[in-house]
């Protein structure tokens, strides 16, 4: 479980696929040393086990399945990525819960600049639009936000300038693509609706 508090920037050390997976290193080394074999981490909001650590890197296997529902296809060796660890059952939860299970991708279609703030309107699909309602939670790219609004076909969030400058959400620009995880939350009220 996560808070969508993103604490660490990491860099794709090397990306490469074999045998259905992508094999990821990612060079983070101030939380690296902190991680062991078997560890949970979120990167860009997806929950990955680290299957391989050093004081500097650590190296985790995406499957198909989180490939087809996350950007993780286009990630290249260079790329900065968002990092958190695991909330622990004694630290504040600064932003929502987040359980790094991605829900789909959506696009950046608007951006606008105001005050060292930003505001972002994405695109997302239905299946991510409909658990959406203004003024509840989301999170990109691991990153825990506000929505503004959701309109019919998109959404939007505004950006204060620490999340900009200590996040990758400062680098989105229109046409840029980023994992949505929706507040599990609103599945699971479904879920109790639809039994009724």
């Amino acid at each position: 479980m996560f808070t969508g508090i993103v604490t660490h920037l990491g860099k794709v050390a090397a990306a490469r696929a074999r045998g259905g997976l992508l094999a990821l290193e990612i060079a983070a080394p101030d939380i690296a040393k902190e991680l062991h074999k078997g560890d949970s981490v979120a990167v860009n909001g997806v929950c990955l086990t680290a299957v391989d650590t050093s004081r500097r890197r650590f190296r985790a296997e995406v499957m198909g399945e989180t490939l087809a529902r996350s950007t993780f296809e286009e990630l290249r060796k260079g790329a900065v990525v968002n990092l958190e660890l695991p909330a622990r059952l004694s630290d504040r939860l600064g932003g929502h819960l987040v359980q790094g299970h991605v829900d789909g991708i959506a696009r950046v279609i608007r951006t606008e600049d105001g005050d060292g703030s930003r505001r972002l309107w994405l695109e997302a699909p239905d299946e991510v639009l409909r658990y959406l309602v203004g003024k509840g939670s989301v999170a990109l790219d691991g990153v825990s936000l506000t929505i503004v609004e959701v309109g019919r076909t998109s959404f939007q969030v505004a950006i204060i300038p620490h999340t900009l400058a200590e996040t990758t959400i400062g680098a989105l620009k229109v046409g840029s693509k980023v994992n949505v995880e929706v507040d599990v939350l609103a599945k699971y009220v479904e879920r109790l609706m639809e039994r009724r």
